[in-house]
């Protein structure tokens, strides 16, 4: 165990109130592609099938052309439903559990850190676990949805037939507010922020280690790339898999 990881532990050890924050990159050791790395589906080029990627995600280009989104999730938000959580959500979860960490914030949509048995998870950009009618608002599962999807229809709500869509957060709409608000409010008053495969470049969640650090909490940066937020850090360590066999040999994982 290297100096870096003792000075961490040393100082987790220490604290007293301690928060995580997740991204894309927890999620690619279960085998789901990070959406903006290098091998990501924003890398191939701007277009596909035609259409543009970020209208992909476009709430306005979903209420005019539900059957192209739904026929991009199926190839690529659905299957990543059948995924198995990763070394990095046992660990947080593990955390939780021991109540070693409040809350564990992420920008995934994957529901993994929930499948790993976290029970206190903000979904700051939502989930694709559920699904709501934009018409009257009736809740679906994943497992509802499902069939339609996989052959080929855009899902309908079966009590009024109102478009559905996923729980997750698109362009052109508001990250869920009291998350958020609670978010804001813990990363404030937390003494340590242990965020993990994020390049934190998506606006707000970005901020929210900013305020840590404005509010003279240590940030922890668990990432194999540089992030805006590195000069901020106490702590950087760029290998997630090495970090959390560290730390799980640290808690008797």
């Amino acid at each position: 165990m290297d100096y870096e990881m003792q000075n961490f532990l040393e100082e987790f050890d220490h604290a007293e109130n301690v928060h995580i924050l997740t991204g894309a990159g927890v999620s690619t050791l279960s085998g789901i592609p990070d959406f903006r790395g290098k091998n990501g589906f924003y890398s191939g080029g701007d277009l596909w099938n035609g259409y543009r990627k970020e209208d992909l995600f476009d709430i306005d280009f979903f209420h005019e052309k539900p059957e192209v989104f739904y026929r991009f999730a199926a190839e690529y938000l659905y299957p990543m439903m059948e995924k198995t959580p990763s070394c990095a959500h046992l660990l947080a979860a593990e955390l939780q559990k021991r109540k070693m960490c409040g809350t564990i914030y992420t920008q995934n949509i994957d529901a993994l850190h929930s499948k790993a048995g976290a029970g206190n998870v903000g979904e700051l950009h939502g989930t694709m676990q559920f699904s709501r009618c934009l018409r009257c608002n009736k809740r679906f599962s994943f497992e509802d949805v499902l069939p339609e999807v996989r052959a080929n229809r855009v899902p309908r709500c079966s009590a009024c037939g109102g478009l559905i869509k996923p729980e997750v957060v698109f362009f052109g709409e508001n990250l869920p507010e009291a998350t958020l608000d609670q978010a804001i409010h813990d990363c404030e008053n937390t003494d340590m922020l242990l965020v993990m495969g994020t390049s934190l470049t998506v606006q707000p969640v970005a901020s929210l280690p900013v305020i840590t650090y404005r509010s003279r909490g240590s940030v922890v940066i668990v990432n194999d790339r540089e992030t805006p937020c590195d000069r901020m850090a106490a702590h950087i360590f760029r290998d997630i898999q090495q970090f959390c066999d560290d730390f799980g040999r640290f808690i008797q994982l």
